[in-house]
């Protein structure tokens, strides 16, 4: 099978964590005789350098007329000074808006041989195995912003209609009628008209599930949940800000926010990407945890349709954790590995089995 991916290495830790995910991603073309053209495009600090945008035109055209977008992870402190929509990560914001990606899709597992990296007591973490799904393309952080009265008023608007709660909703119903057929929306109902009409929404499309258990929780009520009581859950829809600070706080669970990857999809070119932020201060360190990014490549072999691949990749990433090989943010110091000398094991995994 043949396959366009443009690549974005990224800011900070990203070229070296895409580096083993490629190396990884070519071993596996080789064992099932696929093809993978990697275009490598520039974004975030990058592409400022470069172009003076965060997310430059060609960089777009490119990504739109690929089969999937590969990326890493957008960031760096000394941009924060530049002004809204000039900075790395509103080239992401404009990435996502421009693929139409609107579902964002995050898994959280916990990985047993993990237990002691977790802060959460072991006994709460048996059978932890859950799916948020974010919306991606409204909300806050896309709705008009700006200051009057000199700018010592400030404003950002939070907007959502029908449609883009049905799109969204209608992935994870099925999502939760190919798991345990449990969904739980939150939101902020209570006090949010956007967050009342995504309660009437689900309500309604619930009806198309009757097969779902459908339930109902305020996110501060949710972020307490996900800590005393994980295992719960199954698949968790809501709305775009909501959904970024749960993913982030789901990441205590398992150990490590750089064990977490995403998928993002809708109408126009998928995007894959970890979680984490780019973390400059690890930067040419060799020390980052490539594993949220290789899972992400992972998503990306399921969204093709390569089941087995994306299953021996997933049980290589697996059996590195299990037998210790993995990068400082999960293990002290002279046990760790490097970046590459995970992304070596996997790769050495894939080629014999």
């Amino acid at each position: 099978m043949k396959k366009k991916i443009s690549v974005i290495d990224g800011d900070g830790i990203g070229p070296e964590i895409m580096e083993s995910t490629i190396k990884i991603l070519k071993s596996i073309e080789k064992k099932y005789q696929h093809h993978f053209s990697y275009h490598r495009v520039l974004g975030g600090g990058m592409a400022i350098e470069k172009f003076g945008v965060p997310m430059p035109e060609e960089t777009m055209n490119i990504c739109s007329k690929s089969d999937a977008i590969l990326l890493s992870c957008f960031g760096d402190p000394k941009y924060d000074h530049f002004p809204i929509g000039m900075r790395p990560e509103d080239g992401l914001l404009k990435l996502r808006k421009s693929m139409k990606a609107y579902c964002n899709i995050r898994p959280i597992f916990f990985y047993n041989t993990l237990s002691n990296q977790s802060p959460i007591k072991k006994e709460l973490l048996n059978g932890v195995n859950f799916v948020i799904y974010r919306e991606l393309t409204g909300g806050i952080y896309f709705g008009k912003k700006g200051r009057i009265k000199n700018g010592d008023i400030a404003y950002d608007h939070c907007t959502y209609s029908k449609k883009e709660i049905e799109r969204i909703g209608y992935h994870a119903f099925h999502a939760a009628m190919n798991r345990t057929k449990k969904l739980t929306l939150v939101d902020k109902s209570n006090v949010l008209e956007t967050s009342r009409l995504w309660r009437e929404v689900i309500c309604k499309m619930g009806k198309d599930y009757p097969e779902v258990t459908l339930n109902f929780l305020y996110v501060d009520n949710a972020a307490m949940q996900i800590i005393l009581t994980p295992s719960k859950f199954d698949i968790i829809l809501t709305d775009n800000m909501f959904g970024d600070i749960l993913s982030d706080l789901s990441s205590v669970l398992i150990g490590s926010l750089g064990l977490l990857p995403s998928s993002s999809i809708g109408y126009g070119t998928p995007i894959f990407e970890p979680v984490h932020g780019s973390y400059p201060q690890a930067k040419g360190k060799n020390i980052a945890n490539p594993i949220g990014c290789i899972l992400s490549a992972s998503m990306m072999l399921e969204y093709f349709g390569m089941y087995k691949e994306q299953k021996l990749l997933i049980e290589a990433v697996n059996h590195s954790i299990k037998h210790g090989i993995i990068t400082k943010d999960l293990c002290s110091c002279p046990l760790s590995r490097t970046t590459s000398e995970v992304g070596n094991y996997i790769v050495t995994y894939i080629n014999n089995h």
